[in-house]
């Protein structure tokens, strides 16, 4: 990411803030219009980045995110360090943890509740089993919503960085690791994070 084109971006947000600040969701053709330049702009700076916006509210969110490529990390960073005072926005880097709730992709659906995790410590990284009722290889819509999932309760940042090993498994298979409701999962996986961290010393986490 250039500098100039970070600015660029910043430059164009600022001139269209009370619009994207104050959009009705319930208006489809306004916000595809605006949300569509918006992405354009955002694609100047790196095409892998995304955005997503809060909910309405005086002090409304703005997510600047690396659509899980670890690649683009450092251009979400540079970008957001370059935001200028936005009285009426928070800016964040990376899509941030947020509660479980059902998630549907085309026919397929998963309740959070019904999903299973078990974590896997190799003295660098975590890894982790995730558990999904009739799971294949090639149910590509089982795995976006296995990692939609784990997104939601990891964030973006830490799933990206702190996980090594990830594989994705039908509730019958045969695992030697106990397991985990997924609801559990943030606070496991956060007391794995720290313990590596201290094994390691000031060194912290290698990425994977």
């Amino acid at each position: 990411m250039s500098h100039a084109d970070g600015q660029a971006f910043w430059e164009w947000f600022v001139r269209h803030e009370a619009l994207l600040h104050d959009f009705d969701p319930e208006h489809e053709f306004e916000r595809e219009g605006i949300f569509d330049e918006l992405e354009r702009e955002l694609h100047k700076v790196d095409a892998r980045l995304a955005f997503e916006f809060g909910p309405k509210a005086p002090t409304r969110e703005f997510v600047i995110s690396a659509d899980g490529v670890k690649q683009a990390f450092p251009a979400v960073v540079s970008l957001v360090k370059m935001a200028p005072p936005l009285y009426r926005w928070k800016v964040t880097a990376f899509r941030p943890r947020r509660d479980l709730n059902i998630v549907q992709i085309s026919s397929r659906s998963v309740d959070p509740e019904a999903v299973e995790v078990a974590l896997l410590d190799n003295g660098r990284m975590v890894g982790i089993h995730l558990f999904l009722s009739g799971f294949r290889e090639e149910d590509n819509d089982l795995k976006k919503i296995g990692y939609l999932l784990l997104g939601d309760a990891l964030g973006e940042y830490d799933l990206g960085t702190h996980v090594g090993l990830l594989r994705m498994l039908p509730t019958d298979a045969e695992t030697n690791n106990r397991r985990y409701p997924l609801s559990e999962l943030p606070q496991l996986f956060d007391q794995l994070v720290s313990q590596l961290r201290s094994r390691q010393g000031r060194g912290g986490l290698k990425p994977c």
